[in-house]
This record gives structure tokens, sequence and C-alpha cells, in this order.
């Protein structure tokens, strides 16, 4: 689902708010979590499941293009646990 599609789908069941409300409002939300991620913040949502922030550790790694070994520095990823509903949902 795309971002467009997921506003077109709760205008479908909130005819009382324009597009251009919902589409502020999932704006605001998607930059909200986004934030709370970068500051190292964990965002749970009660029975859809938690966002974190995990750290990679540095690696070497190898291009299969050349067979070069290539350094991979450590980078910060976001990580997603299902909470128990989507998870039965999923799982029915």
């Amino acid at each position: 689902m795309t971002r467009s599609e997921l506003v077109e789908r709760i205008a479908a069941k909130m005819p009382n708010l324009t597009i251009r409300d919902i589409d502020n409002i999932v704006s605001v939300v998607f930059d909200k979590l986004t934030q709370a991620l970068a500051d190292g913040d964990r965002v749970e949502i009660r029975g859809f499941g938690a966002f974190s922030v995990r750290t990679r550790k540095p690696r070497i790694a190898i291009n299969p293009k050349n067979k070069n070994k290539v350094e991979v520095p450590s980078k910060n990823i976001v990580h997603f646990k299902t909470g128990k509903e989507l998870h039965s949902r999923l799982n029915a």
C-alpha cells in the first residue's frame, strides 16, 4: 500500500474529512514517527507493533562483481516487531 492509497482508504471511511486534512494527518504521524526514531526512541503502536533503532556492527563484505573485499561501516537500521493482534491476524 502506498501513502496515497492509505489516504484514499481513510477518506473512504471518514467522509466528513477532506483529503487534504487526511493527508496532513498522515504527514504529521509519519513525521513524528520518523523524528522519534531519529532521536533513538522506540515507537509502539498497540495491536500493530513496535519500531526501534538498532546498530549494525561494521563488517567486511565481498563485492560480487569483482570479488574485492569492502569495508562496510556501522549503521543504524529500523527494526519492527509485530504486536500480538497483528501477529494473530497474519497467522490465523
